[in-house]
């Protein structure tokens, strides 16, 4: 994969489709947190199918400069579209890329499906795959607790990830205010016709009643799975690619 930077800070893996086509559609893929960047051969499945793939990392996560969480990440989401239309310079040999896109659509899962929902309200992004996202950060405290015995869950980050996540415990508790980074302080501001969510039953990371709910509020699209826990959003997507790429071609 290419390698390139957006607005100086973010780090973005990249790659053109497979094969040429008339129409420039772009996907982003938005990570979850915390984790580890291995989405590189998803990228490749979905180049393939002739898309233009883009894989960031947010800001202060990994290789990309700034704090994590110093702004809501899915701006940086914003960033990278902003960027898309300028001359894309690779970074190791310089190679420059045009890209026009047409069409721009998201996906990511847990973290990235907030991320991804949030990124609906940009007219930019005509639709959005919300994999096991978290909607409402308020309910989330008990399940946060259950990954670490640490009494703070930044230390915990900074311990298990290392510099992977720059956050301070200021930023991380913005997280708890109920309008910063969260789906469910926008509920009159979501076009439900840009977001399909998935969300299994038996989820240890995610209360489903709470996507359920988000699902039945906004009138977003939701395929509720009876099992498949925190499942990996690249196994569902491609499990279910028939239907979201109906759901994408969809005027």
């Amino acid at each position: 994969m290419f390698r390139t930077r957006f607005a100086k800070d973010i780090l973005t893996e990249f790659l053109p489709p497979a094969r040429p086509r008339k129409r420039q559609r772009v996907i982003i893929l938005c990570d979850g947190m915390p984790g580890i960047p291995r989405k590189q051969p998803f990228a490749e499945w979905l180049a393939q199918r002739g898309f233009w793939v883009f894989y960031p990392r947010y800001r202060g996560a990994w290789e990309s400069g700034g704090q994590f969480l110093d702004r809501s990440p899915h701006q940086d989401v914003l960033d990278v579209i902003s960027g898309l239309r300028k001359t894309i310079t690779e970074v190791a040999f310089g190679t420059t890329f045009r890209v026009t896109p047409e069409e721009i659509f998201v996906i990511g899962g847990s973290f990235g499906g907030t991320t991804a929902i949030l990124c609906s309200l940009d007219p930019r992004v005509k639709r959005v795959i919300a994999n096991c996202p978290v909607v409402d950060w308020s309910i989330l405290r008990n399940s946060l607790k259950a990954e670490t015995t640490n009494p703070s869950y930044v230390t915990y980050l900074q311990a298990a990830f290392g510099h992977g996540y720059r956050l301070s415990e200021k930023n991380w508790n913005k997280l708890y205010t109920g309008t910063f980074f969260n789906p469910v302080h926008h509920l009159g501001e979501i076009d439900p016709s840009k977001i399909m969510m998935f969300q299994a039953k038996d989820d240890p990371s995610i209360p489903w009643r709470s996507v359920d709910k988000f699902a039945r509020k906004t009138g977003a699209k939701l395929k509720l799975l009876p099992r498949g826990g925190h499942g990996r959003t690249e196994f569902i997507v491609q499990k279910y690619w028939p239907e979201i790429k109906r759901f994408f071609e969809k005027d």
